[in-house]
């Protein structure tokens, strides 16, 4: 599971109910909204249904529904919706325990966050801590993490070791995000089944990591294991479906290890029930692996999950449009629903940038490109810095610019050297362009590079580019390249 993916599951709120006679009372009046059933309806991925009941009783005045709307709101990223679920948190926080937990999160997470803001979640997440509100230490975590500079004093590693020592459950889960951040799971991956083993029983987040470690390490007999574990505890109602959906989408994943597409396929169909999101994984899988299925499957899949999951099935939907392997390529489809998929989807950013690029709708757009490119790197899209500084070397539609070109390819080969099989292309690019860099430009490539390192400690608010192309001519072309299938983006 990438940091993105970690990220997620810290917005993905556990909703707790009102006092049980309440929601009895509630439970036994016909015709009245039930905010058992709204936590229920979350739990199993149906959004509508909850959002109807919790709207319902938050227009009489319940602040427990209150905050349970404005955790949909939350989970939805659209930024209009985010700045309302602040609010509401706001509103609540005085009253509500829960509230002025839930507002820390929010603030540990917001893009472009103040130093006010950070100063004020750390107060708050480790009052709420401290009052005895759980799943508030992953999200402090975080903050120290993402943000050094806002807070010199604390050394993440030593906190996160202190709480372990403490016996703090949440620390473990810490710590693996942490070796994610720093890029050193791989180099820890004992660790991490040490931690997960553990936690197992607590934290089903643990099937995923394990299912990650087994799949790294080829332990078909462990991964085996877990998985039989995974769905008796499932069955039995000790599982969330979405860590289910997670999990299966780990094993499917060609990135990780040697797959196995049967074993997710049936997790998946296990979950749908309770969880149509999975219905979106379910297609990915078969996009990913046409043996499983056809077009039209893949397609009644998307539609059966779309409600439930709306920024990946319009993701997915763009991602067939613009790779043209099931459908005709069709790069005006293709935006439509990429477009859709902001800003929740940061792959969404990247293919909308390479179809600005390539210049699929007819010319090339190159401060589009930029715009979308950047901000998908800086979210941690893994091929963004490559398309990048190609747009820079090459100079398609624009004036070629060195010291970008410079900048960008660097970014890209350091991501490239993380990986087991780094791409050739990629360190070629850095090279060549090293080597044609002229020596007069090389202290200001590296004063950007520099800077572009440094802004990477926090995501931007989408569409912000700091770098922004030469020449404001764009030449039209009248042949825009053939699609064909790339395969350059994020797993979904």
């Amino acid at each position: 599971m990438s940091v993105a993916d970690t990220l997620r599951h810290l917005h993905r709120p556990a909703v707790l109910g009102l006092a049980v006679a309440l929601a009895l009372g509630l439970a036994g009046c016909a015709g009245l909204p039930d905010q058992r059933l709204a936590n229920e309806a979350l739990k199993n991925g149906n959004v509508a249904l909850a959002q109807q009941n919790y709207q319902q009783l938050a227009d009489l005045g319940y602040a427990d529904a209150q905050v349970g709307l404005a955790d949909i709101w939350v989970e939805s990223g659209d930024p209009a919706q985010l700045a309302k679920a602040e609010a509401t948190y706001r509103a609540a926080a005085a009253t509500s325990p829960r509230a002025a937990a839930r507002l820390g999160k929010l603030l540990a997470t917001k893009p472009n966050s103040t130093e006010a803001e950070r100063h004020e979640a750390e107060g708050l997440l480790k009052q709420s801590f401290a009052s005895g509100e759980g799943g508030v230490l992953m999200s402090l975590a975080l903050l120290y993490i993402q943000y050094p500079q806002s807070f010199p004093h604390v050394n993440a590693q030593q906190k996160i070791s202190e709480w372990r020592a403490a016996g703090y459950p949440e620390a473990g889960l810490a710590q693996i995000m942490l070796y994610r951040v720093q890029n050193t799971y791989d180099q820890n991956l004992g660790e991490v089944e040490k931690i997960c083993k553990a936690a197992l029983d607590t934290s089903d987040l643990c099937y995923v990591e394990l299912a990650t470690v087994y799949q790294k390490q080829n332990r078909a007999e462990d991964q085996a294991a877990l998985v039989k574990r995974l769905q008796d505890n499932f069955a039995a109602g000790r599982v969330q479906p979405a860590r289910v959906d997670a999990t299966a989408r780990v094993i499917a994943n060609p990135a990780l290890g040697t797959p196995d597409p049967k074993v997710a396929q049936g997790l998946l169909e296990s979950a749908t029930a309770t969880y149509p999101g999975a219905y979106i994984s379910l297609a990915q899988l078969q996009y990913d692996y046409p043996d499983l299925g056809d077009t039209d499957q893949l397609l009644g899949y998307i539609d059966k999950g779309h409600d439930a999951d709306p920024s990946r099935a319009e993701l997915l939907l763009g991602k067939i449009y613009y790779e043209g392997k099931v459908v005709l390529p069709n790069a005006f489809k293709s935006e439509e629903h990429l477009k859709k998929a902001l800003p929740d989807q940061v792959s969404a950013y990247y293919y909308l940038g390479q179809i600005y690029r390539r210049g699929y709708m007819g010319m090339v757009d190159p401060q589009k490109a930029v715009d979308n490119l950047l901000t998908a790197a800086r979210r941690g899209q893994n091929s963004a810095d490559f398309a990048l500084a190609q747009l820079y070397f090459n100079g398609r539609g624009t004036v070629p610019n060195p010291v970008n070109a410079y900048v960008f390819s660097q970014l890209a080969k350091t991501q490239a050297l993380t990986t087991p099989q780094p791409r050739q292309e990629v360190l070629d690019l850095a090279k060549t362009v090293e080597e044609q860099l002229p020596p007069q430009l090389k202290p200001q490539a590296q004063q950007l590079l520099q800077q572009e390192v440094a802004s990477r400690g926090v995501s931007p608010a989408p569409g912000i580019s700091a770098i922004t192309p030469q020449g404001d001519d764009v030449a039209p072309e009248a042949d825009a390249p053939q699609q064909t299938a790339v395969g350059e983006g994020e797993d979904l």
